[in-house]
């Protein structure tokens, strides 16, 4: 984020806050997201861009070096262990390097598993 920057409270205004460099492939990321999770509740948590769905779904943020993927589950990260080998990893996280192009399919991929997820967990807690 741009230094001097106030709270943001909308994704729009974190937006006006990313870097002119890496915004085509922020802006990218977050379609992508918002394709394959179009009921998502978009929201600021943490003061980075969230998904909401049956519960927090993913997120997003712009830092130093990378692009962060913020995948809130280290299972869905440990079942797409070879698709994303090639990024650094961090717990619940896929470090995007910023002079590479955002990989659309594999976001969209992991959004519905964490959507499949969700809904699996609200499933079995409704059943208790």
């Amino acid at each position: 984020m741009k230094k001097g920057t106030e709270k943001v409270t909308t994704v729009d205004q974190y937006m006006a806050t990313v870097p002119d460099a890496v915004l085509p492939a922020v802006e990218k990321l977050r379609q992508a997201i918002r394709s394959a999770a179009p009921k998502a509740e978009e929201v600021i948590s943490y003061q980075i861009p969230a998904y909401k769905y049956n519960g927090m779904l993913v997120g997003f943020g712009v830092a130093q070096n990378h692009i962060g993927f913020y995948v809130m589950s280290k299972s869905i990260l440990e079942s797409f262990t070879k698709d994303i080998q090639k990024y650094s990893i961090a717990t619940g996280t896929i470090r995007f390097p910023m002079d590479e192009p955002i990989p659309v399919a594999l976001v969209k991929k992991i959004v519905k598993a964490r959507i499949d997820e969700n809904t699996a967990l609200k499933a079995s807690k409704l059943k208790k």
